[in-house]
């Protein structure tokens, strides 16, 4: 019986029990007469009970209508209350972002400055922002958005490209002069190399004519790009990190390209969020503000 009742046929009876009468109703309503009437007997009929006592001059709420209609009253103020809220969500800047990125100097400098730059001019909004190494499920760890390297493989996602990274194969002049400079990608087996997850090191000749892919061992295994560059600035092995994690050490010539006629293919960074019809304004707002924020980059 519960499932069946609808619930704009209790919103009319709370109408009317409110104005006393059943053409006033009709009126806010804006359908006519007859319609809010035959509501009001599917209602009863439906429940089993008479919440209204008509007659051509008089309208009189039962006990029982009386104590349906205030604890209805309340229950849809706090409905409307809920919608209310929710159309606030997508119409006004303001509330949580939930932001997943990968660490190093793109999390912790790059969008660390954008979420600071955001809050400052949206002070409605509150912004957590988690750098995580592992790749998060968006829904089910209830991320708005993340920040990502490489390619998106799930349908289900919008990845808005951002940067190409370009990426290097870099060590310390002492490093190299110590156990002397790879000529090709295999070398690296024979090498001390401080890794992140990937172990597996692609290359593409200058000419473009020849691809190698090389396993490494990981003498320093860390998923944080600063503690590699340290690393690397130590002189204890090679790294492969986005070059944009060290150019003041590669301009400075703290750490040098190892190899000269081998690169890295770039890799995007990208924002990734669901695909949602009715996205809170405050992700909407934040979105647009990331790709103003690169494309002054």
């Amino acid at each position: 019986m519960i499932n069946q009742i609808n619930l704009a046929d209790i919103r009319s009876f709370v109408l009317i029990a409110k104005l006393g009468n059943f053409t006033k109703a009709a009126e806010e309503l804006e359908v006519s007469r007859s319609h809010v009437s035959r509501q009001i007997s599917n209602l009863e009929a439906q429940m089993g009970v008479t919440l209204l006592i008509r007659t051509t001059r008089t309208l009189k709420l039962t006990d029982a209508g009386n104590a349906f209609y205030q604890q209805c009253e309340q229950s849809l103020h706090g409905i409307d209350q809920a919608l209310l809220a929710a159309v606030d969500d997508v119409e006004s800047v303001r509330g949580e972002i939930k932001i997943n990125c990968v660490g190093g100097y793109l999390g912790e400098e790059l969008i660390a400055q954008v979420a600071s730059d955001f809050m400052f001019k949206h002070p409605d909004v509150s912004i957590d922002l988690d750098f995580s190494s592992h790749r998060v499920d968006l829904i089910e760890e209830d991320f708005d958005i993340a920040f990502r390297m490489g390619k998106l493989d799930d349908a289900g996602f919008v990845a808005r490209k951002l940067l190409d990274i370009e990426m290097g194969t870099l060590a310390s002049p002492k490093y190299l002069q110590r156990y002397g400079t790879p000529s090709h990608p295999k070398e690296l087996a024979q090498h001390h190399c401080l890794t992140g997850s990937v172990k597996k090191w692609s290359f593409i000749s200058s000419d473009d004519t020849q691809k190698v892919d090389t396993q490494v061992h990981g003498h320093l295994q860390c998923k944080n790009g600063r503690v590699l560059v340290k690393g690397a600035l130590n002189g204890n092995g090679i790294i492969r990190v986005p070059t944009i994690y060290c150019q003041d050490e590669i301009a400075e010539g703290e750490l040098q390209e190892v190899f000269e006629h081998w690169k890295i293919p770039t890799v995007d960074f990208s924002a990734i969020y669901p695909r949602d019809k009715y996205q809170p304004k405050r992700l909407r707002t934040f979105i647009s503000f990331v790709k103003d924020y690169f494309d002054r980059l």
